[in-house]
């Protein structure tokens, strides 16, 4: 192998000053901010608004429903008129047809804020919009919901008594968290079955778990990889030691189930395997400024001898797309498994007021060879799916395909 173990040993210059969140089913922000990419004040600018939109329409509305608008229900209580241009904003967010840019009144504005901070507790699975149908990404592993068995790409459309349809990620995962000790239940409609599913949970406190390796029999080492969270390229740097160690050539990394995190760990690691300069990933405006190209730090201590495979499936998002395309891309690995999930936007959170925010998409991710992640995600070289008969006999063919091409 190309350099040595000394070199493997450098620390890692970044530090990450926010905490890692897994929810909202919108993908990483830039540097080392997780699923957000910054916070930004914004104030009236008379030259943003169009000059070519008749709001007459709106007015005329606005007017008929304060004149003649009743509740059908006596227990609603008046709506004011603070309400109703929250509700507006609303509409205007939902325009765009994207189901990661929401306006978050001054209640979801908390509660996206204290999770960013990190108190929160809830029963551990990542959820986005997929199809319009609120979806899980990925359960974590040795959480509530992992424990219950429920599975990425399980469709939720009922929480406790509400449909989700039409509900919004924040929506949902106000209704899902909540304090430790309590119980939800959770309807969900899984491909291939013909009744819907009930797990009721019990929510806790979510420690997330991030890294595991193994040396299998046939000496092939395995590093399971949970997370992209913020101590992840540390843990990612050791598991490498071992792999040296272990004196093989044959290394298996697992990211399926791995809802992502941060797009420096990503990065990071990708690093471990190309050369200085090499595109890890792009971020792209739509035009509206250049892109931004994170590219390999250039650690690089693998020759050409070693050999690489990545498995993958539909919980694999975000960051887990972006490390997998990234060594594929360059011919460092193969891919097996299934399709990911596609998760590969990027938000801003907007201060609209000060106790109000819109979460905007602003950029999307591409792959070093300029496929979308959002539109297509990652098809691997050799799809394998695991099937309802393998899961009830344990069986893992995609890990054992694995093994397969590494053995060959």
């Amino acid at each position: 192998m190309k350099g040595t173990d000394q070199r493997l040993g450098k620390v890692v210059g970044w530090l990450v000053i926010a905490a890692l969140i897994f929810y909202a089913g919108v993908s990483i922000g830039r540097g080392s901010v997780p699923a957000i990419e910054q916070v930004t004040e914004v104030t009236n600018k008379e030259e943003n608004k169009p000059q070519t939109v008749d709001f007459s329409p709106f007015w005329k509305a606005w007017s008929v429903i304060n004149e003649k608008f009743v509740s059908p229900a006596t227990s609603t209580g008046v709506i004011s008129d603070q309400e109703k241009v929250w509700g507006a904003i609303e509409g205007l967010a939902q325009s765009l047809k994207d189901p990661h840019t929401v306006f978050l009144p001054p209640t979801e504005t908390e509660l996206f804020e204290s999770d960013v901070r990190g108190n929160f507790e809830g029963v551990g699975m990542e959820i986005g919009i997929r199809d319009g149908v609120v979806t899980v990404v990925a359960p974590l592993k040795d959480t509530p919901a992992y424990r219950a068995g429920i599975k990425a790409g399980d469709k939720i459309i009922k929480i406790g008594d509400k449909p989700t349809v039409n509900m919004t990620t924040e929506q949902a995962v106000s209704l899902i968290r909540g304090q430790g000790g309590t119980t939800v239940t959770l309807t969900v409609a899984r491909n291939g079955l013909k009744e819907p599913l009930q797990f009721t949970l019990v929510r806790e406190t979510i420690n997330i778990p991030t890294i595991r390796t193994e040396l299998l029999p046939n000496r092939i080492f395995l590093i399971e990889l949970y997370s992209f969270s913020a101590n992840a390229p540390d843990l990612f740097r050791k598991a490498l030691r071992e792999f040296i160690g272990a004196n093989t050539d044959k290394l298996l990394i697992d990211l399926r189930g791995n809802p992502g995190g941060y797009l420096e760990a990503s990065i990071d690691m990708a690093s471990w395997f190309l050369p200085a300069g090499k595109v890890v990933v792009r971020e792209d405006f739509g035009g509206k400024q250049d892109d931004v190209i994170y590219r390999s730090r250039g650690y690089d201590v693998f020759n050409e001898n070693l050999k690489l495979v990545i498995l993958v499936d539909g919980g694999s998002a975000s960051a887990s797309e972006i490390l997998a395309s990234a060594l594929r891309d360059h011919g460092i690995a193969k891919l097996v498994g299934e399709r990911t999930f596609g998760k590969g936007s990027v938000q801003e959170l907007i201060k609209i007021t000060s106790e109000t925010s819109l979460k905007l998409t602003i950029a999307r991710w591409l792959t070093p060879n300029g496929i979308s992640i959002s539109e297509s995600g990652v098809t691997p070289d050799f799809a394998v799916k695991i099937t309802k008969e393998d899961a009830e006999k344990n069986r893992d063919p995609q890990k054992e395909k694995a093994i397969e091409i590494l053995l060959n």
